[in-house]
Protein backbone atom coordinates (compact mmCIF):
# COMPACT_ATOMS: atom_id res chain seq x y z
CA UNK A 1 0.00 0.00 0.00
CA UNK A 2 1.71 3.72 -0.85
CA UNK A 3 0.44 5.55 1.84
CA UNK A 4 0.41 8.49 -0.35
CA UNK A 5 -2.16 6.78 -2.58
CA UNK A 6 -5.95 7.27 -0.91
CA UNK A 7 -7.28 5.04 -3.92
CA UNK A 8 -5.13 1.80 -6.00
CA UNK A 9 -6.33 0.18 -9.10
CA UNK A 10 -4.34 -2.92 -9.04
CA UNK A 11 -3.82 -4.79 -12.03
CA UNK A 12 -7.81 -4.32 -12.48
CA UNK A 13 -9.66 -6.29 -15.55
CA UNK A 14 -13.81 -6.00 -15.83
CA UNK A 15 -16.18 -6.89 -18.22
CA UNK A 16 -20.13 -6.86 -17.98
CA UNK A 17 -19.98 -10.21 -19.79
CA UNK A 18 -17.16 -12.48 -21.96
CA UNK A 19 -17.84 -10.49 -25.22
CA UNK A 20 -16.58 -7.10 -24.02
CA UNK A 21 -13.68 -6.48 -21.55
CA UNK A 22 -14.51 -2.48 -20.60
CA UNK A 23 -11.19 -2.27 -18.23
CA UNK A 24 -8.18 -3.84 -19.04
CA UNK A 25 -5.61 -4.50 -17.02
CA UNK A 26 -5.69 -1.00 -15.88
CA UNK A 27 -3.23 0.41 -12.88
CA UNK A 28 -3.68 3.58 -11.54
CA UNK A 29 -3.30 5.39 -7.45
CA UNK A 30 -5.03 8.45 -7.25
CA UNK A 31 -3.24 10.31 -4.40
CA UNK A 32 -4.75 11.99 -1.40
CA UNK A 33 -5.38 15.75 -1.24
CA UNK A 34 -4.63 16.13 -5.02
CA UNK A 35 -7.22 16.47 -8.20
CA UNK A 36 -6.66 13.58 -10.79
CA UNK A 37 -8.60 13.84 -14.04
CA UNK A 38 -9.46 10.46 -15.97
CA UNK A 39 -10.25 11.50 -19.51
CA UNK A 40 -10.89 9.40 -22.33
CA UNK A 41 -13.71 9.26 -25.19
CA UNK A 42 -17.32 7.80 -24.72
CA UNK A 43 -17.26 4.08 -23.71
CA UNK A 44 -13.21 3.42 -22.54
CA UNK A 45 -14.43 2.90 -19.63
CA UNK A 46 -13.88 6.03 -17.18
CA UNK A 47 -17.79 6.22 -15.46
CA UNK A 48 -16.87 1.75 -14.86
CA UNK A 49 -13.69 3.08 -13.29
CA UNK A 50 -16.04 5.14 -10.68
CA UNK A 51 -18.68 2.16 -10.41
CA UNK A 52 -15.65 -0.09 -9.27
CA UNK A 53 -14.38 1.95 -6.56
CA UNK A 54 -18.02 2.75 -5.26
CA UNK A 55 -18.47 -1.13 -5.17
CA UNK A 56 -21.31 -0.88 -7.67
CA UNK A 57 -19.47 -3.75 -9.33
CA UNK A 58 -16.71 -6.35 -8.38
CA UNK A 59 -14.00 -6.70 -10.64
CA UNK A 60 -13.18 -9.94 -12.40
CA UNK A 61 -9.56 -9.71 -11.34
CA UNK A 62 -7.31 -7.61 -9.54
CA UNK A 63 -8.37 -5.42 -6.86
CA UNK A 64 -9.60 -2.13 -5.81
CA UNK A 65 -8.04 -0.63 -2.55
CA UNK A 66 -9.46 2.26 -0.50
CA UNK A 67 -7.23 3.60 2.38
CA UNK A 68 -5.64 0.35 2.47
CA UNK A 69 -8.74 -1.32 2.48
CA UNK A 70 -9.51 -3.78 -0.02
CA UNK A 71 -13.05 -3.17 -1.65
CA UNK A 72 -15.89 -5.77 -1.13
CA UNK A 73 -18.46 -5.23 -3.79
CA UNK A 74 -20.48 -8.04 -1.75
CA UNK A 75 -19.68 -6.98 1.91
CA UNK A 76 -22.70 -4.44 2.13
CA UNK A 77 -21.96 -3.83 6.10
CA UNK A 78 -18.24 -2.77 4.09
CA UNK A 79 -19.47 -0.72 1.71
CA UNK A 80 -22.49 1.24 4.16
CA UNK A 81 -19.22 1.99 5.97
CA UNK A 82 -16.47 3.21 3.30
CA UNK A 83 -19.40 4.82 1.09
CA UNK A 84 -20.03 7.27 4.01
CA UNK A 85 -16.40 8.20 3.64
CA UNK A 86 -16.70 9.50 -0.34
CA UNK A 87 -19.14 11.55 -2.34
CA UNK A 88 -20.64 11.26 -5.96
CA UNK A 89 -21.29 13.84 -8.39
CA UNK A 90 -23.61 12.19 -10.73
CA UNK A 91 -23.63 13.39 -14.60
CA UNK A 92 -26.51 15.84 -14.70
CA UNK A 93 -26.84 15.76 -10.96
CA UNK A 94 -29.72 13.50 -10.12
CA UNK A 95 -31.22 15.51 -8.10
CA UNK A 96 -34.73 14.26 -6.74
CA UNK A 97 -36.91 16.39 -8.21
CA UNK A 98 -40.20 15.91 -5.44
CA UNK A 99 -37.72 17.71 -3.42
CA UNK A 100 -36.79 21.36 -2.39
CA UNK A 101 -32.88 22.78 -2.99
CA UNK A 102 -32.25 22.48 0.97
CA UNK A 103 -34.05 19.17 0.92
CA UNK A 104 -31.75 17.43 -1.71
CA UNK A 105 -28.99 18.91 0.07
CA UNK A 106 -30.35 17.61 3.33
CA UNK A 107 -31.02 14.19 2.46
CA UNK A 108 -27.59 12.12 2.98
CA UNK A 109 -27.14 14.28 6.91
CA UNK A 110 -30.62 12.84 7.17
CA UNK A 111 -30.61 9.05 5.94
CA UNK A 112 -26.61 8.17 7.33
CA UNK A 113 -26.76 10.46 10.83
CA UNK A 114 -28.20 10.70 14.04
CA UNK A 115 -27.69 14.62 13.98
CA UNK A 116 -30.91 17.32 15.10
CA UNK A 117 -32.33 18.91 12.59
CA UNK A 118 -31.07 22.33 14.03
CA UNK A 119 -27.87 21.00 12.98
CA UNK A 120 -28.86 19.62 9.79
CA UNK A 121 -30.35 22.92 9.08
CA UNK A 122 -26.61 24.96 9.71
CA UNK A 123 -24.95 22.23 7.70
CA UNK A 124 -27.20 22.17 4.79
CA UNK A 125 -27.00 26.32 4.62
CA UNK A 126 -23.14 25.84 4.82
CA UNK A 127 -22.53 23.76 2.04
CA UNK A 128 -25.39 25.59 -0.33
CA UNK A 129 -23.04 28.72 0.77
CA UNK A 130 -19.80 27.26 -0.34
CA UNK A 131 -21.03 26.98 -4.10
CA UNK A 132 -22.81 29.89 -3.72
CA UNK A 133 -26.93 28.79 -3.54
CA UNK A 134 -27.64 30.20 -0.34
CA UNK A 135 -30.54 32.06 -1.03
CA UNK A 136 -31.80 28.88 -3.52
CA UNK A 137 -32.73 26.62 -0.48
CA UNK A 138 -35.97 27.05 -0.85
CA UNK A 139 -36.47 26.43 -4.42
CA UNK A 140 -38.03 23.98 -6.11
CA UNK A 141 -35.72 21.86 -8.43
CA UNK A 142 -37.41 22.79 -11.62
CA UNK A 143 -36.97 26.72 -10.75
CA UNK A 144 -33.23 26.14 -11.43
CA UNK A 145 -31.64 26.24 -14.24
CA UNK A 146 -28.99 22.97 -15.15
CA UNK A 147 -25.61 25.03 -13.95
CA UNK A 148 -27.44 25.71 -10.49
CA UNK A 149 -28.56 21.98 -10.25
CA UNK A 150 -25.02 21.05 -10.49
CA UNK A 151 -23.80 22.85 -8.16
CA UNK A 152 -26.85 21.98 -5.49
CA UNK A 153 -25.73 18.31 -6.53
CA UNK A 154 -21.87 19.33 -5.40
CA UNK A 155 -23.28 20.41 -2.56
CA UNK A 156 -25.31 17.65 -1.73
CA UNK A 157 -22.15 15.73 -2.91
CA UNK A 158 -20.06 17.02 0.12
CA UNK A 159 -22.62 17.37 3.37
CA UNK A 160 -21.11 14.48 4.87
CA UNK A 161 -17.60 16.11 4.51
CA UNK A 162 -15.93 12.80 2.47
CA UNK A 163 -12.74 12.27 1.94
CA UNK A 164 -13.00 11.30 -1.73
CA UNK A 165 -15.31 13.19 -4.47
CA UNK A 166 -16.04 11.52 -7.42
CA UNK A 167 -17.20 13.95 -10.61
CA UNK A 168 -18.73 12.10 -13.20
CA UNK A 169 -18.95 14.35 -16.40
CA UNK A 170 -19.21 17.24 -14.33
CA UNK A 171 -19.05 19.99 -17.03
CA UNK A 172 -21.46 17.83 -19.56
CA UNK A 173 -24.59 20.17 -21.02
CA UNK A 174 -23.24 23.70 -19.45
CA UNK A 175 -22.70 26.88 -20.83
CA UNK A 176 -19.16 28.14 -20.82
CA UNK A 177 -19.81 30.24 -17.90
CA UNK A 178 -21.31 27.62 -15.68
CA UNK A 179 -18.34 25.37 -16.78
CA UNK A 180 -16.18 27.80 -15.37
CA UNK A 181 -17.74 28.27 -12.33
CA UNK A 182 -17.90 24.40 -11.79
CA UNK A 183 -14.29 24.00 -13.00
CA UNK A 184 -13.08 26.92 -9.95
CA UNK A 185 -15.40 25.13 -7.14
CA UNK A 186 -13.95 21.31 -8.01
CA UNK A 187 -10.22 23.32 -6.96
CA UNK A 188 -11.71 25.39 -4.63
CA UNK A 189 -13.17 22.84 -2.91
CA UNK A 190 -10.19 20.17 -3.24
CA UNK A 191 -8.02 22.67 -1.87
CA UNK A 192 -9.87 24.24 1.05
CA UNK A 193 -11.40 20.39 2.47
CA UNK A 194 -8.14 18.56 1.62
CA UNK A 195 -10.22 16.15 -0.41
CA UNK A 196 -9.09 13.82 -2.76
CA UNK A 197 -10.95 14.62 -6.33
CA UNK A 198 -11.51 12.59 -8.99
CA UNK A 199 -12.68 13.72 -12.05
CA UNK A 200 -14.18 11.72 -14.97
CA UNK A 201 -14.33 13.95 -18.21
CA UNK A 202 -13.78 14.48 -21.88
CA UNK A 203 -13.35 18.00 -21.30
CA UNK A 204 -9.74 18.47 -22.19
CA UNK A 205 -9.21 21.88 -21.41
CA UNK A 206 -11.42 22.20 -18.31
CA UNK A 207 -9.38 19.12 -16.48
CA UNK A 208 -5.99 20.68 -17.50
CA UNK A 209 -6.81 23.44 -15.90
CA UNK A 210 -7.33 21.89 -12.28
CA UNK A 211 -6.00 19.04 -11.90
CA UNK A 212 -2.67 17.90 -10.43
CA UNK A 213 -2.48 14.58 -12.39
CA UNK A 214 -4.44 13.41 -15.38
CA UNK A 215 -4.88 9.79 -16.70
CA UNK A 216 -5.85 9.15 -20.72
CA UNK A 217 -7.85 6.39 -20.93
CA UNK A 218 -9.12 4.75 -24.68
CA UNK A 219 -10.67 1.85 -26.40
CA UNK A 220 -10.47 -1.21 -24.32
CA UNK A 221 -10.28 -0.09 -20.68
CA UNK A 222 -6.93 1.01 -21.40
CA UNK A 223 -4.67 3.55 -20.18
CA UNK A 224 -2.44 4.86 -22.18
CA UNK A 225 -1.02 7.87 -20.58
CA UNK A 226 -0.50 9.91 -17.71
CA UNK A 227 1.27 12.85 -15.64
CA UNK A 228 0.83 16.48 -15.06
CA UNK A 229 -1.53 18.67 -17.63
CA UNK A 230 1.96 19.93 -18.96
CA UNK A 231 3.46 16.65 -19.62
CA UNK A 232 0.39 15.30 -21.49
CA UNK A 233 0.18 18.63 -23.68
CA UNK A 234 3.75 18.42 -24.32
CA UNK A 235 3.50 14.51 -25.44
CA UNK A 236 4.27 13.40 -28.73
CA UNK A 237 2.38 10.30 -28.80
CA UNK A 238 0.28 10.07 -31.18
CA UNK A 239 -3.09 8.81 -29.51
CA UNK A 240 -2.50 11.44 -26.96
CA UNK A 241 -1.75 13.97 -29.29
CA UNK A 242 -5.15 13.53 -31.04
CA UNK A 243 -6.84 13.12 -27.87
CA UNK A 244 -5.71 16.58 -26.01
CA UNK A 245 -6.01 18.34 -29.53
CA UNK A 246 -9.06 17.24 -30.79
CA UNK A 247 -7.71 16.68 -34.23
CA UNK A 248 -9.88 14.39 -36.30
CA UNK A 249 -7.40 11.61 -37.90
CA UNK A 250 -5.28 9.55 -36.10
CA UNK A 251 -5.21 6.18 -33.79
CA UNK A 252 -8.44 7.20 -32.29
CA UNK A 253 -11.22 5.67 -34.78
CA UNK A 254 -14.51 7.04 -36.28
CA UNK A 255 -15.97 3.91 -36.35
CA UNK A 256 -17.19 1.18 -33.80
CA UNK A 257 -15.79 -2.15 -34.84
CA UNK A 258 -17.68 -4.01 -37.20
CA UNK A 259 -17.79 -6.94 -39.66
CA UNK A 260 -17.35 -5.91 -43.71
CA UNK A 261 -20.24 -4.45 -44.40
CA UNK A 262 -20.58 -6.80 -47.61
CA UNK A 263 -21.60 -9.59 -44.80
CA UNK A 264 -24.53 -7.09 -43.47
CA UNK A 265 -26.06 -6.50 -46.69
CA UNK A 266 -25.75 -10.27 -48.15
CA UNK A 267 -23.21 -8.90 -51.22
CA UNK A 268 -21.13 -11.07 -52.95
CA UNK A 269 -17.35 -11.19 -50.79
CA UNK A 270 -14.44 -10.01 -51.91
CA UNK A 271 -13.03 -13.98 -52.88
CA UNK A 272 -16.01 -14.60 -54.53
CA UNK A 273 -19.58 -15.87 -54.01
CA UNK A 274 -22.21 -14.73 -51.09
CA UNK A 275 -21.20 -13.68 -47.48
CA UNK A 276 -23.03 -16.16 -45.39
Amino acid sequence: MNPEALIEIDHVTFGYDERRTILNDVNLRFARGKVTAVLGGSGCGKTTLLRLIGGVHGVNSGRVVFDGEVINASDRAQLYRLRRRLGMLFQFGALFTDLSVFDNVAFPLREMTDLPESLIHDIVLMKLNAVGLRGAARLKISEVSGGMARRIALARAIALDPELIMYDEPFAGLDLVSMGVAAKLIRTLNDVTGATSLVISHDVPQCMAISDWVVLMATGGRVVAQGTPAELMASTEPEVRQFVRGEPDGPVKFHYPARPMAEDYGLPAAGGGVAP
